[in-house]
Protein backbone atom coordinates (compact mmCIF):
# COMPACT_ATOMS: atom_id res chain seq x y z
CA UNK A 1 0.00 0.00 0.00
CA UNK A 2 1.67 3.21 -1.10
CA UNK A 3 -1.05 5.76 -0.47
CA UNK A 4 -2.51 6.98 2.81
CA UNK A 5 -5.63 5.30 4.20
CA UNK A 6 -8.83 6.71 2.78
CA UNK A 7 -10.11 10.05 4.00
CA UNK A 8 -13.02 8.28 5.66
CA UNK A 9 -10.68 6.61 8.10
CA UNK A 10 -7.63 8.83 8.36
CA UNK A 11 -6.90 12.37 9.35
CA UNK A 12 -3.58 14.16 9.04
CA UNK A 13 -2.90 16.32 12.05
CA UNK A 14 -0.27 18.66 13.38
CA UNK A 15 -2.21 19.38 16.58
CA UNK A 16 -2.64 17.59 19.86
CA UNK A 17 -5.02 14.65 20.25
CA UNK A 18 -6.41 14.37 23.76
CA UNK A 19 -7.75 11.41 25.65
CA UNK A 20 -8.55 10.59 29.27
CA UNK A 21 -4.91 11.11 30.28
CA UNK A 22 -4.08 14.76 29.63
CA UNK A 23 -0.59 14.95 31.14
CA UNK A 24 1.42 14.37 27.99
CA UNK A 25 1.44 15.88 24.50
CA UNK A 26 0.11 13.69 21.73
CA UNK A 27 1.39 14.90 18.37
CA UNK A 28 1.34 12.08 15.82
CA UNK A 29 2.12 12.59 12.15
CA UNK A 30 -1.13 10.90 11.25
CA UNK A 31 -4.28 9.77 13.05
CA UNK A 32 -6.32 6.82 11.78
CA UNK A 33 -9.70 5.82 13.19
CA UNK A 34 -10.66 2.57 11.46
CA UNK A 35 -14.16 1.11 11.49
CA UNK A 36 -13.13 -2.52 11.08
CA UNK A 37 -10.27 -5.04 10.78
CA UNK A 38 -9.62 -4.41 7.07
CA UNK A 39 -9.00 -0.73 7.71
CA UNK A 40 -6.72 -1.66 10.62
CA UNK A 41 -4.72 -3.89 8.27
CA UNK A 42 -4.47 -1.07 5.72
CA UNK A 43 -3.27 1.38 8.35
CA UNK A 44 -0.65 -1.01 9.71
CA UNK A 45 0.69 -1.71 6.22
CA UNK A 46 0.80 1.99 5.45
CA UNK A 47 2.77 2.68 8.63
CA UNK A 48 5.24 -0.10 7.87
CA UNK A 49 5.81 1.09 4.31
CA UNK A 50 6.38 4.69 5.45
CA UNK A 51 8.56 3.99 8.45
CA UNK A 52 6.00 5.17 11.02
CA UNK A 53 5.68 3.65 14.46
CA UNK A 54 2.14 2.74 15.52
CA UNK A 55 0.53 3.72 18.81
CA UNK A 56 -2.80 2.05 19.55
CA UNK A 57 -5.32 3.84 21.73
CA UNK A 58 -8.98 3.47 22.64
CA UNK A 59 -9.66 5.82 25.58
CA UNK A 60 -6.21 6.95 26.72
CA UNK A 61 -6.65 5.82 30.34
CA UNK A 62 -3.34 4.00 30.41
CA UNK A 63 -1.18 6.37 28.38
CA UNK A 64 2.41 6.03 29.56
CA UNK A 65 3.97 9.12 28.06
CA UNK A 66 4.01 11.55 25.14
CA UNK A 67 3.30 10.45 21.58
CA UNK A 68 5.56 12.28 19.15
CA UNK A 69 5.25 11.46 15.48
CA UNK A 70 4.23 8.15 13.97
CA UNK A 71 0.71 6.91 13.40
CA UNK A 72 -1.90 7.02 16.15
CA UNK A 73 -4.47 4.29 15.57
CA UNK A 74 -7.63 5.13 17.51
CA UNK A 75 -10.07 2.24 17.89
CA UNK A 76 -12.99 4.29 19.26
CA UNK A 77 -15.19 3.70 16.23
CA UNK A 78 -14.88 -0.10 16.55
CA UNK A 79 -17.16 -0.33 19.57
CA UNK A 80 -19.71 -3.02 18.71
CA UNK A 81 -20.87 -5.28 21.56
CA UNK A 82 -22.80 -8.46 20.76
CA UNK A 83 -24.07 -10.63 23.64
CA UNK A 84 -24.95 -14.31 23.25
CA UNK A 85 -27.03 -15.01 26.36
CA UNK A 86 -27.27 -18.74 25.71
CA UNK A 87 -23.51 -19.14 25.49
CA UNK A 88 -22.91 -16.47 28.17
CA UNK A 89 -20.41 -14.69 25.96
CA UNK A 90 -19.92 -11.27 24.43
CA UNK A 91 -18.05 -10.31 21.29
CA UNK A 92 -16.52 -6.90 21.90
CA UNK A 93 -14.90 -4.51 19.46
CA UNK A 94 -11.54 -2.89 20.12
CA UNK A 95 -12.98 0.52 20.97
CA UNK A 96 -15.75 -0.58 23.34
CA UNK A 97 -15.76 0.46 26.97
CA UNK A 98 -16.82 -1.62 29.92
CA UNK A 99 -19.95 0.41 30.53
CA UNK A 100 -21.26 -0.67 27.13
CA UNK A 101 -20.69 -4.35 27.91
CA UNK A 102 -22.33 -4.05 31.33
CA UNK A 103 -25.42 -2.43 29.81
CA UNK A 104 -25.65 -5.01 27.01
CA UNK A 105 -25.27 -7.99 29.35
CA UNK A 106 -27.54 -6.82 32.18
CA UNK A 107 -30.92 -7.54 30.51
CA UNK A 108 -29.86 -11.20 30.38
CA UNK A 109 -28.85 -11.37 34.05
CA UNK A 110 -25.18 -11.46 33.06
CA UNK A 111 -22.10 -9.37 33.83
CA UNK A 112 -18.49 -9.14 32.61
CA UNK A 113 -15.36 -9.19 34.77
CA UNK A 114 -14.85 -5.45 34.46
CA UNK A 115 -12.81 -3.08 36.57
CA UNK A 116 -13.96 -0.18 38.69
CA UNK A 117 -14.43 2.40 35.92
CA UNK A 118 -17.04 1.93 33.17
CA UNK A 119 -15.12 4.34 30.91
CA UNK A 120 -12.04 2.10 30.59
CA UNK A 121 -11.52 0.34 27.27
CA UNK A 122 -12.18 -3.41 27.27
CA UNK A 123 -9.24 -4.56 25.15
CA UNK A 124 -6.51 -2.54 26.87
CA UNK A 125 -7.79 -3.71 30.26
CA UNK A 126 -7.57 -7.35 29.16
CA UNK A 127 -4.08 -6.88 27.73
CA UNK A 128 -3.02 -5.79 31.21
CA UNK A 129 -4.51 -8.93 32.79
CA UNK A 130 -7.73 -7.37 34.08
CA UNK A 131 -8.00 -6.93 37.86
CA UNK A 132 -11.73 -6.56 38.40
CA UNK A 133 -14.11 -5.67 41.20
CA UNK A 134 -14.95 -9.40 41.56
CA UNK A 135 -11.38 -10.60 41.15
CA UNK A 136 -11.12 -12.72 44.32
CA UNK A 137 -14.26 -14.58 43.31
CA UNK A 138 -13.69 -15.08 39.58
CA UNK A 139 -9.99 -14.38 38.96
CA UNK A 140 -8.27 -12.35 36.23
CA UNK A 141 -10.44 -11.13 33.38
CA UNK A 142 -7.79 -12.28 30.89
CA UNK A 143 -8.56 -15.85 31.94
CA UNK A 144 -12.14 -15.44 30.68
CA UNK A 145 -11.19 -14.56 27.11
CA UNK A 146 -12.41 -17.20 24.65
CA UNK A 147 -10.86 -15.82 21.46
CA UNK A 148 -9.30 -12.68 20.03
CA UNK A 149 -8.61 -11.18 16.64
CA UNK A 150 -5.17 -9.66 16.10
CA UNK A 151 -3.51 -7.73 13.28
CA UNK A 152 0.24 -8.22 13.39
CA UNK A 153 3.02 -5.98 12.10
CA UNK A 154 2.95 -7.55 8.64
CA UNK A 155 -0.71 -6.58 8.25
CA UNK A 156 -1.96 -10.13 8.70
CA UNK A 157 -5.23 -10.77 10.55
CA UNK A 158 -5.11 -13.72 12.94
CA UNK A 159 -7.87 -15.42 14.90
CA UNK A 160 -6.42 -16.71 18.18
CA UNK A 161 -7.90 -19.15 20.68
CA UNK A 162 -6.79 -20.77 23.94
CA UNK A 163 -3.93 -23.14 23.24
CA UNK A 164 -2.29 -20.89 20.66
CA UNK A 165 1.11 -19.70 21.86
CA UNK A 166 0.44 -16.17 20.68
CA UNK A 167 -2.93 -16.12 22.47
CA UNK A 168 -1.13 -16.78 25.75
CA UNK A 169 1.39 -14.02 25.07
CA UNK A 170 -1.08 -11.30 24.10
CA UNK A 171 -3.30 -11.56 27.20
CA UNK A 172 -1.58 -9.91 30.12
CA UNK A 173 1.37 -8.80 28.01
CA UNK A 174 0.08 -7.88 24.59
CA UNK A 175 0.91 -4.19 24.30
CA UNK A 176 3.32 -3.94 21.40
CA UNK A 177 2.48 -7.29 19.79
CA UNK A 178 -0.17 -6.05 17.36
CA UNK A 179 -3.63 -4.50 17.18
CA UNK A 180 -6.42 -6.47 18.81
CA UNK A 181 -9.53 -5.72 16.77
CA UNK A 182 -12.04 -7.72 18.84
CA UNK A 183 -12.32 -10.20 21.69
CA UNK A 184 -14.79 -12.83 22.78
CA UNK A 185 -15.22 -12.98 26.54
CA UNK A 186 -17.14 -15.15 28.96
CA UNK A 187 -19.90 -13.53 31.01
CA UNK A 188 -21.00 -14.35 34.55
CA UNK A 189 -24.50 -15.01 35.93
CA UNK A 190 -24.38 -11.97 38.20
CA UNK A 191 -27.29 -9.52 38.21
CA UNK A 192 -26.97 -7.99 41.68
CA UNK A 193 -24.27 -7.37 44.30
CA UNK A 194 -23.92 -6.32 47.87
CA UNK A 195 -21.38 -3.51 47.80
CA UNK A 196 -20.42 0.09 48.19
CA UNK A 197 -17.99 1.78 50.54
CA UNK A 198 -17.58 2.87 54.13
CA UNK A 199 -15.38 5.92 54.71
CA UNK A 200 -13.55 7.36 57.69
CA UNK A 201 -12.19 10.82 58.41
CA UNK A 202 -8.46 10.54 59.12
CA UNK A 203 -8.73 13.42 61.58
CA UNK A 204 -11.27 11.45 63.64
CA UNK A 205 -10.04 7.87 63.26
CA UNK A 206 -6.28 7.29 63.15
CA UNK A 207 -5.41 6.19 59.58
CA UNK A 208 -3.09 3.52 60.97
CA UNK A 209 -6.00 2.08 62.97
CA UNK A 210 -8.22 2.06 59.88
CA UNK A 211 -5.46 0.20 58.03
CA UNK A 212 -4.97 -2.36 60.78
CA UNK A 213 -8.69 -2.89 61.18
CA UNK A 214 -9.12 -3.34 57.45
CA UNK A 215 -6.17 -5.75 57.12
CA UNK A 216 -7.37 -7.92 60.01
CA UNK A 217 -10.88 -8.00 58.53
CA UNK A 218 -9.73 -8.75 54.97
CA UNK A 219 -7.55 -11.70 56.00
CA UNK A 220 -10.63 -13.57 57.24
CA UNK A 221 -12.86 -12.97 54.22
CA UNK A 222 -14.32 -15.62 51.92
CA UNK A 223 -13.39 -15.53 48.24
CA UNK A 224 -16.87 -14.24 47.45
CA UNK A 225 -15.87 -10.79 48.74
CA UNK A 226 -13.37 -8.52 46.98
CA UNK A 227 -12.27 -5.32 48.67
CA UNK A 228 -9.77 -2.47 48.71
CA UNK A 229 -8.77 0.42 50.96
CA UNK A 230 -8.22 3.86 49.42
CA UNK A 231 -6.73 6.92 51.11
CA UNK A 232 -6.47 10.49 49.81
CA UNK A 233 -6.62 14.08 50.95
CA UNK A 234 -9.39 15.84 49.06
CA UNK A 235 -8.78 19.43 47.99
CA UNK A 236 -10.86 22.08 49.71
CA UNK A 237 -12.80 22.79 46.52
CA UNK A 238 -16.40 24.05 46.19
CA UNK A 239 -17.09 21.44 43.50
CA UNK A 240 -16.77 18.65 46.08
CA UNK A 241 -19.47 17.58 48.55
CA UNK A 242 -19.04 19.46 51.86
CA UNK A 243 -18.27 16.29 53.85
CA UNK A 244 -15.17 15.60 51.69
CA UNK A 245 -13.61 19.05 51.31
CA UNK A 246 -10.09 19.22 52.71
CA UNK A 247 -10.41 15.92 54.57
CA UNK A 248 -8.03 12.95 54.71
CA UNK A 249 -10.52 10.22 53.77
CA UNK A 250 -9.96 6.47 54.03
CA UNK A 251 -12.55 4.35 52.22
CA UNK A 252 -13.04 0.60 52.19
CA UNK A 253 -14.68 -0.56 48.96
CA UNK A 254 -16.64 -3.82 48.93
CA UNK A 255 -18.09 -6.09 46.24
CA UNK A 256 -19.77 -9.28 47.48
CA UNK A 257 -21.63 -11.82 45.38
CA UNK A 258 -23.72 -13.23 48.22
CA UNK A 259 -27.02 -11.96 49.56
CA UNK A 260 -27.50 -8.70 51.42
CA UNK A 261 -28.06 -10.29 54.82
CA UNK A 262 -24.75 -12.14 54.65
CA UNK A 263 -23.08 -9.00 53.33
CA UNK A 264 -24.31 -7.03 56.32
CA UNK A 265 -22.90 -9.68 58.65
CA UNK A 266 -19.51 -9.68 56.89
CA UNK A 267 -19.06 -5.91 56.97
CA UNK A 268 -19.99 -5.49 60.64
CA UNK A 269 -16.31 -5.46 61.74
CA UNK A 270 -15.63 -2.65 59.26
CA UNK A 271 -18.34 -0.50 60.75
CA UNK A 272 -16.89 -1.17 64.20
CA UNK A 273 -13.54 0.45 63.29
CA UNK A 274 -14.91 3.88 64.14
CA UNK A 275 -17.52 6.49 63.27
CA UNK A 276 -18.15 6.53 59.54
CA UNK A 277 -17.88 9.69 57.48
CA UNK A 278 -20.09 8.01 54.85
CA UNK A 279 -21.56 4.54 54.35
CA UNK A 280 -23.04 3.43 51.01
CA UNK A 281 -23.00 -0.35 51.57
CA UNK A 282 -26.17 -1.84 50.13
CA UNK A 283 -27.62 -4.32 47.67
CA UNK A 284 -27.40 -2.90 44.17
CA UNK A 285 -27.92 -3.95 40.55
CA UNK A 286 -24.73 -4.74 38.70
CA UNK A 287 -25.38 -1.77 36.42
CA UNK A 288 -24.57 0.42 39.45
CA UNK A 289 -21.31 -1.35 40.26
CA UNK A 290 -19.34 1.71 39.12
CA UNK A 291 -20.64 3.57 42.19
CA UNK A 292 -18.59 1.33 44.50
CA UNK A 293 -15.32 3.08 43.62
CA UNK A 294 -16.84 6.22 42.08
CA UNK A 295 -13.75 6.82 39.94
CA UNK A 296 -13.53 10.26 38.30
CA UNK A 297 -15.06 10.26 34.83
CA UNK A 298 -13.42 13.43 33.51
CA UNK A 299 -10.06 13.69 31.70
CA UNK A 300 -7.15 14.73 33.89
CA UNK A 301 -3.37 14.51 34.27
CA UNK A 302 -1.81 11.88 36.51
CA UNK A 303 1.17 9.59 37.11
CA UNK A 304 1.07 6.27 38.90
CA UNK A 305 2.45 2.84 39.60
CA UNK A 306 1.37 -0.43 41.17
CA UNK A 307 3.53 -2.42 43.59
CA UNK A 308 2.71 -6.09 44.19
CA UNK A 309 3.47 -7.49 47.64
CA UNK A 310 3.95 -11.03 48.91
CA UNK A 311 2.86 -9.97 52.40
CA UNK A 312 1.47 -6.89 54.09
CA UNK A 313 3.74 -5.00 56.47
CA UNK A 314 1.23 -2.79 58.28
CA UNK A 315 3.92 -0.54 59.74
CA UNK A 316 5.37 0.06 56.27
CA UNK A 317 1.97 0.87 54.80
CA UNK A 318 1.22 3.17 57.73
CA UNK A 319 4.39 5.05 56.74
CA UNK A 320 3.04 5.26 53.19
CA UNK A 321 -0.20 6.76 54.50
CA UNK A 322 1.79 9.37 56.40
CA UNK A 323 3.98 10.14 53.38
CA UNK A 324 0.95 10.66 51.14
CA UNK A 325 -1.34 12.23 53.75
CA UNK A 326 -1.94 15.83 54.76
CA UNK A 327 1.79 16.56 55.09
CA UNK A 328 2.62 15.50 51.53
CA UNK A 329 2.06 18.95 50.08
CA UNK A 330 0.30 17.48 47.05
CA UNK A 331 -2.58 15.15 46.33
CA UNK A 332 -1.86 11.43 46.27
CA UNK A 333 -4.30 8.53 46.02
CA UNK A 334 -3.14 5.29 47.61
CA UNK A 335 -5.16 2.12 47.16
CA UNK A 336 -4.51 -1.22 48.82
CA UNK A 337 -6.11 -4.11 46.92
CA UNK A 338 -6.67 -7.42 48.68
CA UNK A 339 -5.71 -10.15 46.20
CA UNK A 340 -5.61 -13.93 46.62
CA UNK A 341 -8.65 -16.12 46.19
CA UNK A 342 -9.31 -16.94 42.54
CA UNK A 343 -6.65 -14.40 41.50
CA UNK A 344 -4.01 -16.78 42.86
CA UNK A 345 -5.25 -19.76 40.84
CA UNK A 346 -3.25 -20.95 37.88
CA UNK A 347 -4.31 -19.67 34.49
CA UNK A 348 -6.49 -22.09 32.49
CA UNK A 349 -4.29 -21.12 29.54
CA UNK A 350 -0.79 -19.81 30.33
CA UNK A 351 -0.65 -16.02 30.09
CA UNK A 352 1.44 -13.29 31.68
CA UNK A 353 -1.23 -11.95 34.10
CA UNK A 354 1.26 -10.77 36.64
CA UNK A 355 2.48 -12.33 39.86
CA UNK A 356 -0.49 -14.49 40.82
CA UNK A 357 1.18 -15.34 44.10
CA UNK A 358 0.91 -11.73 45.30
CA UNK A 359 -1.37 -11.24 48.29
CA UNK A 360 -1.71 -7.45 48.03
CA UNK A 361 -1.33 -4.64 45.55
CA UNK A 362 -0.52 -1.04 46.45
CA UNK A 363 -1.60 1.38 43.74
CA UNK A 364 -0.30 4.93 43.98
CA UNK A 365 -1.78 7.62 41.75
CA UNK A 366 -0.62 11.23 41.74
CA UNK A 367 -2.49 14.04 39.97
CA UNK A 368 -0.04 16.25 38.10
CA UNK A 369 0.15 20.03 38.15
CA UNK A 370 2.39 22.62 36.48
CA UNK A 371 5.42 21.23 38.34
CA UNK A 372 5.21 18.06 36.26
CA UNK A 373 6.43 14.58 37.09
CA UNK A 374 9.66 15.32 39.03
CA UNK A 375 8.20 16.05 42.50
CA UNK A 376 5.69 13.23 42.12
CA UNK A 377 8.47 10.83 41.18
CA UNK A 378 10.45 11.85 44.26
CA UNK A 379 7.45 11.20 46.52
CA UNK A 380 6.77 7.85 44.90
CA UNK A 381 10.41 6.81 45.36
CA UNK A 382 9.88 7.15 49.11
CA UNK A 383 6.66 5.15 48.89
CA UNK A 384 8.41 2.38 46.94
CA UNK A 385 11.30 2.35 49.41
CA UNK A 386 8.93 1.82 52.34
CA UNK A 387 7.31 -1.15 50.57
CA UNK A 388 10.51 -2.63 49.10
CA UNK A 389 11.05 -5.48 51.61
CA UNK A 390 7.87 -7.24 50.48
CA UNK A 391 7.67 -6.02 46.86
CA UNK A 392 7.80 -8.77 44.25
CA UNK A 393 7.00 -6.78 41.11
CA UNK A 394 5.00 -4.03 39.45
CA UNK A 395 1.48 -4.27 38.06
CA UNK A 396 1.59 -3.59 34.32
CA UNK A 397 -2.02 -2.41 34.26
CA UNK A 398 -1.33 0.41 36.72
CA UNK A 399 1.89 1.91 35.35
CA UNK A 400 0.72 5.35 34.22
CA UNK A 401 2.99 7.99 32.73
CA UNK A 402 6.19 6.10 33.44
CA UNK A 403 7.57 6.49 29.93
CA UNK A 404 7.35 2.79 29.16
CA UNK A 405 9.65 1.58 31.96
CA UNK A 406 9.42 -2.21 31.93
CA UNK A 407 11.50 -3.21 34.95
CA UNK A 408 9.57 -5.41 37.33
CA UNK A 409 6.45 -5.75 35.19
CA UNK A 410 7.10 -9.46 34.62
CA UNK A 411 9.22 -12.15 36.18
CA UNK A 412 12.43 -13.01 34.30
CA UNK A 413 11.00 -16.06 32.53
CA UNK A 414 7.86 -14.27 31.33
CA UNK A 415 9.84 -11.22 30.23
CA UNK A 416 12.16 -13.45 28.17
CA UNK A 417 9.23 -15.24 26.56
CA UNK A 418 7.47 -11.98 25.68
CA UNK A 419 10.68 -10.55 24.22
CA UNK A 420 11.04 -13.61 22.01
CA UNK A 421 7.46 -13.28 20.75
CA UNK A 422 7.99 -9.56 20.12
CA UNK A 423 11.20 -10.26 18.20
CA UNK A 424 9.43 -12.78 16.00
CA UNK A 425 6.24 -10.81 15.36
CA UNK A 426 7.57 -7.26 15.18
CA UNK A 427 11.34 -7.27 14.54
CA UNK A 428 11.26 -3.65 13.28
CA UNK A 429 9.40 -2.51 16.44
CA UNK A 430 6.55 -1.06 14.43
CA UNK A 431 4.40 -1.07 17.58
CA UNK A 432 6.91 0.99 19.48
CA UNK A 433 4.29 3.38 20.81
CA UNK A 434 2.42 3.01 24.06
CA UNK A 435 -0.66 0.81 24.06
CA UNK A 436 -3.40 2.21 26.28
CA UNK A 437 -6.79 1.38 27.68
Amino acid sequence: MSEAPTTATATATAGQITGFQTAFPVRPDRVVEPTGPEEVRAAVRYAAEHGLTVTVESTGHGRRGPVEGGLLLGTRRMDEVLVDPAARTARVGAGARWGQVIEAAAPHGLAPLNGSSPGVGVVGYLLGGGLGILGRTYGWAADRVRALDLVTADGTARRLAPGDELFGAVLGGGHGLGVVTSVEIGLLPVARLYGGSVSFDGAVVDPAEVLRGYAAWARELPETLTSSLAALVYPDAPALPPHLRGRHVLSVRVAFTGDAAEGERLVAPLRAIGPALADSLRELPYTESHTIHADPDFPHAYWGDGILLDALDEDALARVLRLTGPGAGRMAVVQLNHLGGALAAGAPVPNPAAYREAGWLVRALYPLDEEGVAPVGALHARVAQALAPHAIGRAAAFAFGDGGRTEGLYDAGTAKRLAAVKGELDPANLFGGFGTR
